[in-house]
């Protein structure tokens, strides 16, 4: 069950781009209002249900691990407003180089903030990331912004994740929590100035809060996946989502590809399979339990 829930999890955020697309007549700040509201309705509900809320009083009332959801909660709705701006702008083709370089962002950010030494192999790969990156830019004719914007907030998001004590559920639900205010007098503002807009269209209105079900749910297959499998499986799956945003992108969106962006993705993927089997074969060696 743990490949399946891992499998769906990724599958959903492959396909976000189409979720986002579809809302492409919506302002990419209201979407994001909107995904930051019904995913804290959605997972308050959950947490209510499974008796969960203690964590998240817990959470509110030690100020060091706030200090880190409050920034954790900035880096997210970076990520959110980019990634939503990106696929409404045509340009999920830089979301996913951006996803592709983010396992590599997240060994660099081991290395500078935590002391972590890398070895041959990683660097290697880190060196080759970073000259796909300088192709990438001569292939779209500036310095991959979206990309690296995204790479990097979620690589720090993971980075403050990993240090603050407090599970994933309860930790989106204090980081939502967090960017409720702002979200919802948003939302509330646009309505008193420009009427109910796309709240007025029943397809519009629905697909703007699936935006929350989409996000908790991912996250809730993802964290079922975690527990069940070995990180170095998770590691493989991590590169389903960006694969299906390159597919979509190219032959759903029918967005270019040139030769100079090809090959910057052709260097990644080289990057990424270094990476990845350097990972593997430094993973611990397990010894299976006996049944009985």
């Amino acid at each position: 069950m743990g490949v399946f829930a891992a499998l769906g999890a990724y599958g959903v955020w492959g396909f976000f781009p189409v979720l986002f697309r579809a809302l492409e007549s919506v302002n990419p700040v209201a979407v994001v209002a909107n995904r930051i509201v019904w995913s804290f309705f959605l997972v308050g509900a959950i947490l209510w249900q499974r008796g969960r809320m203690p964590e998240v009083r817990a959470t509110l009332s030690d100020w060091p691990t706030m200090r880190g959801v409050l920034l954790s909660s900035l880096l997210l709705a970076i990520n959110w407003l980019v990634f939503v701006w990106a696929v409404d702008m045509g340009r999920v083709l830089e979301v996913s180089f951006g996803y592709f370089i983010n396992p590599l962002v997240s060994v660099a950010i081991g290395m500078v903030l935590l002391g972590e030494r890398l070895n041959r192999w990683q660097t290697l790969a880190i060196a080759v990331a970073l000259i796909a990156v300088a192709i990438q830019a001569a292939g779209l004719g500036q310095f991959p912004l979206v990309s690296v914007t995204l790479a990097l907030s979620f690589g720090f998001y993971g980075y403050i994740r990993k240090t603050v004590s407090v599970g994933s559920a309860p930790g989106l639900f204090v980081e939502t929590l967090v960017m409720l205010p702002l979200a919802a007098g948003y939302i509330l503002y646009t309505l008193m100035t420009e009427g109910s807009g796309p709240y007025a269209d029943l397809w519009l209105l629905f697909l703007l809060v699936l935006t929350g079900p989409a996000t908790s749910g991912a996250l809730i297959l993802f964290a079922y996946a975690a527990r069940r499998l070995p990180l170095s499986l998770i590691g493989m799956f991590q590169y389903i989502a960006p694969s299906l945003h390159f597919v979509i992108a190219i032959w759903w969106f029918g967005e270019p590809l040139n030769l100079i962006q090809l090959l910057s993705f052709a260097l990644i993927w080289v990057s990424l399979a270094i990476y990845t089997g350097d990972s593997y074969n430094r993973r611990p060696k397990k010894v299976m339990p006996a049944h009985g």
